[in-house]
C-alpha cells in the first residue's frame, strides 16, 4: 500500500510540474517581469516557455519568449494554422487561448499589464508576417499599450516602422483602427453604426465579417485573428489574416503572423 501511496504522490508531482495546458514541462519560480528582462538578465536565453511576473501583479503566469539578437520579446500571438480557432468570446481574449508553443492568444489583460508603462517604461510591439510564396515582412510600433477593461483594452501605438505598411491606420485616415477598443462578436466597441462596405454592404460588427476579435474601426486594414485559410484558399476571403498594406488589393489571407512586445528603457536624466 505505502509503495502505491508513493507512486501517487510521485504523479502528483509530476503533473504539478508539467504545463497541461501548453504540453510542456516548465519552471514554477517567477523568472523575471517579461521575457526583456529574462533575456537582459541572461544574455544566453534561448526561446521557449518562461514565468513571468509584472510589476504589480499577484499571480504570475507562462509566456512564449522570443530571444532575439535585439532582446527578448514577449509573445501574444502566434498562427500558423488552423489547429487553435480565434472565433473566441469577449471572455476568452480577455483570459487568452491555445498553446504557448503553437497557435495562441496570450489575453488581454495579460498584455495591459505588461504595458502598463511608467517612469521611463514604454513597449515596442513588432508584428511578423509570412506569405504563402516565401515572403517574409514586418511592422513595429513604438509606445504600444492597450487601455483598461473599462476602455475595452484601447489600442494606443506610437511611430511606425517596417517593410509590411502601416496597416494599423490603414490605407487612407477613415479605418485608422489606433484608438479604437477590442471588439469580438459577443461585445462590440468598433466604429460601425454601420459601415457601408464594398459599395453596397452595410455592416454594424466588423468581427461578424473579418472573423475573431480586433482593434476594429470602419473596419480597418489589419485584422490577424480571423480565419485561417491554406495554401490555394487564402485569397479573397473577408475572414483571414489581414495586413492589407502588405498584401492586397484583393484580401490576402497570410500563411503566418506573430505579434510580440519588448520593453524600452528610456534614459531619465536628473539635473543636479
Amino acid at each position: 500500500m505505502w509503495n502505491w501511496i508513493i507512486f501517487c504522490g510521485l504523479v502528483v508531482c509530476l503533473i504539478c510540474l508539467t504545463d497541461q495546458t501548453q504540453g510542456q514541462k516548465t519552471p514554477s519560480v517567477v523568472q523575471g517581469t517579461d521575457c526583456t528582462q529574462i533575456k537582459t538578465l541572461s544574455p544566453r536565453a534561448t526561446s521557449g516557455v518562461y514565468v513571468i511576473q509584472p510589476a504589480g501583479v499577484t499571480s504570475p503566469f507562462k509566456v512564449y519568449c522570443e530571444m532575439l539578437a535585439d532582446g527578448g520579446w514577449t509573445v501574444f500571438q502566434m498562427r500558423t494554422g488552423a489547429e487553435v480557432l480565434f472565433n473566441k468570446t469577449w471572455a476568452e481574449y480577455e483570459q487568452g487561448f491555445g498553446h504557448l508553443q503553437k497557435d495562441h492568444w496570450l489575453g488581454l489583460s495579460k498584455v495591459f499589464v505588461l504595458t502598463k508603462g511608467g517612469r521611463g517604461r514604454s513597449s515596442t510591439m513588432r508584428v511578423d508576417l509570412w506569405d504563402f510564396e516565401g515572403g517574409t515582412a514586418f511592422a513595429e510600433y513604438s509606445n504600444f499599450r492597450l487601455g483598461t477593461e473599462k476602455e475595452s483594452y484601447k489600442l494606443n501605438v506610437g511611430a511606425y516602422k517596417g517593410n509590411a505598411g502601416d496597416a494599423i491606420r490603414g490605407k487612407y485616415a477613415s479605418i485608422d483602427q489606433n484608438g479604437f477598443g477590442f471588439s469580438t462578436t459577443d461585445k462590440d466597441n468598433d466604429g460601425c453604426s454601420p459601415c457601408i462596405l464594398f459599395g453596397d454592404i452595410a455592416v454594424d460588427k466588423c468581427s461578424f465579417l473579418d472573423g475573431g476579435g480586433w482593434w476594429y474601426s470602419r473596419c480597418g486594414s489589419a485584422s490577424l485573428n480571423g480565419d485561417w485559410h491554406p495554401a490555394g484558399e487564402h485569397i479573397g476571403w473577408n475572414s483571414g489574416l489581414h495586413w492589407a498594406t502588405w498584401k492586397g488589393p484583393v484580401p490576402y489571407s497570410t500563411r503566418a503572423s506573430r505579434m510580440m512586445i519588448k520593453t524600452v528603457w528610456e534614459k531619465i536624466i536628473i539635473a543636479n
